[in-house]
């Protein structure tokens, strides 16, 4: 061997080593790097609140503000799928509510609460295929498709709740004492909220679906030049935004121990919100299951702050809107700081 070719050779090995290291590189790395800025932005406000008013950090309300985000953060694990392929959800507060109906009437009518959920994740599913087939046989954007199944879904379930909340359920049931109580001292949707996470980061970054994502997101015409099924894609980002949503329904539905339609207004803007305070940005190409939830704590924090510092509630949403701009700009600079290190 020549020492030109035993040069090659060691580039090409160091190389292949170099590639394997990156892939090698431990989440929970990648996780620090990229949502630095959200968590950093979650501890601050947990201990401004904190300082001042000791109470808040007591474990128990840490708890339950954490329990009362559950819902938007499984809305927003599914939502990073559809913004970061480009594609948005906003079915998902009315998808939520008809899920959570559908369920209530099958237990009400005597299917076991257990067997009733199988029935609410397909319903989710079918919402978000429907939407997906929809926006895809239209041509039409996937922001006007599903700002017309938003209030279709909605609609249905109203009909199908006859404008009611559906009560009388039989709440000596397991479902309702496991599924809606506490396990381990935790409530138990933040137990399937922690698998959620773990299961859909990994499937966004360390599989093909999460790379088909991304990449249609980076470059929707370019993704389908190079033979990555977009169509199929964007059925299955929807679904799983579904999916996610019917598991919220689910979750509550066992937490409140009935049906009520009107439940879910604005969650939708919510979810989005999340996952924009967590670094997924609406121009597609990159995502984070982490910074989502992050970001619907942040909200729930911010909600339960509030109340601490007896702001009257007419200034909520003017409270949580300056949150999410300083949220967001904190994270973009901590972003912008990391590249420039680079």
């Amino acid at each position: 061997m020549t020492e030109t070719e035993r040069a090659v050779d060691d580039a090409e090995r160091a190389r292949e080593q170099g590639g394997a290291l990156r892939r090698l590189r431990p989440l929970p790395h990648r996780l620090v790097r990229d949502e630095l800025g959200v968590l950093l932005v979650l501890g601050l406000l947990v201990a401004g609140i904190g300082i001042p008013y000791p109470d808040f950090l007591d474990a128990d309300n840490l708890l339950s503000t954490a329990h009362n985000s559950v819902y938007i953060s499984l809305m927003a694990c599914g939502m990073v799928f559809a913004l970061a392929m480009r594609e948005v959800d906003l079915s998902v507060g009315g998808s939520y509510a008809m899920c959570l109906v559908v369920g209530a009437l099958l237990v009400r009518d005597g299917t076991p609460p257990w067997l009733a959920v199988p029935v609410m994740l397909l319903t989710g599913i079918a919402a978000g295929v429907f939407n997906a087939l929809v926006t895809t046989v239209l041509a039409l954007p996937s922001f006007i498709v599903t700002l017309g199944t938003l209030l279709l879904f909605r609609g249905v379930g109203l009909a199908l709740a006859d404008g009611k909340q559906i009560t009388d359920l039989p709440l000596d049931d397991s479902f309702f004492t496991f599924a809606g109580g506490d396990s381990g001292g935790v409530p138990f949707a933040l137990w399937v909220l922690l698998v959620v996470v773990v299961v859909l980061a990994v499937v966004l970054t360390r599989t093909r679906f999460g790379a088909r994502v991304r990449a249609i997101g980076s470059n929707p015409d370019a993704a389908a030049f190079s033979g990555i099924p977009v169509v199929r894609t964007r059925i299955q980002a929807l679904a799983l935004s579904g999916l996610t949503t019917a598991c919220a329904a689910a979750l509550a539905l066992a937490f409140y121990g009935a049906g009520d339609p009107t439940l879910g207004q604005g969650y939708e803007l919510q979810a989005i919100a999340a996952c924009i305070i967590g670094g997924t940005p609406l121009a597609g190409g990159r995502g984070s299951v982490v910074g989502a939830v992050a970001g619907a704590m942040i909200l729930s924090v911010v909600a339960a702050g509030l109340v601490f510092f007896e702001v009257p509630i007419n200034w909520t949403s003017f409270a949580t809107g300056g949150v999410i701009l300083v949220a967001v700009a904190a994270d973009s600079a901590l972003r912008r700081t990391g590249r420039r290190r680079k």
